[in-house]
């Protein structure tokens, strides 16, 4: 008896119809992979650094580096250690709004090479009155109490047009 009765219910379609609504109820609102919520965040970083930079604001645009003595840029043949001495770099080489120019960040290619660190490729441009230099960039980012941060920069100008 027990036998007919569970056939009944499965030809009914019954048990169909459940395992349709569950499997179409589960997939309606998939969960987001950590992987891209944190992709997200670090292209929040590198977005913010860009606004900041268009206003003419090294502050935030530092903002979105680690603010230690082991935040590393690289341009050229020159290593820059330390937050501090990369801020007064950045102070230094863009000293106005003209020198600084428009900064667009395009191309960007992230990969989380573990929870806490990734790497970003990308393409960087500024656009200025007299010039428009661009290059390309590595960034290493680590996830900090305050978020997503920039611990490694090694950046590179394309030779200027002739």
């Amino acid at each position: 008896m027990r036998i007919l009765w569970a056939w009944r219910l499965l030809s009914s379609g019954l048990v169909g119809f459940i395992v349709a609504v569950f499997y179409l109820g589960a997939s309606a609102a998939p969960a987001q992979s950590p992987t891209a919520t944190s992709d997200e965040a670090i292209a929040a970083v590198l977005h913010a650094q860009q606004e900041a930079w268009n206003r003419g604001d090294i502050e935030g645009f530092m903002k979105g580096y680690m603010h230690t003595d082991d935040t590393v840029f690289i341009a050229g043949d020159e290593v820059t250690r330390g937050w501090q001495t990369v801020h007064d770099r950045y102070r230094t080489k863009y000293p106005d709004s003209a020198a600084m120019g428009t900064l667009i960040f395009s191309d960007l290619h992230i990969s989380q090479l573990a929870n806490d660190a990734a790497v970003v490729l990308g393409r960087w441009e500024l656009k200025r009155a007299n010039d428009n230099p661009h290059g390309r960039f590595t960034l290493i980012l680590r996830k900090t109490p305050d978020g997503w941060r920039i611990a490694h920069d090694h950046t590179s100008a394309a030779p200027p047009a002739s």
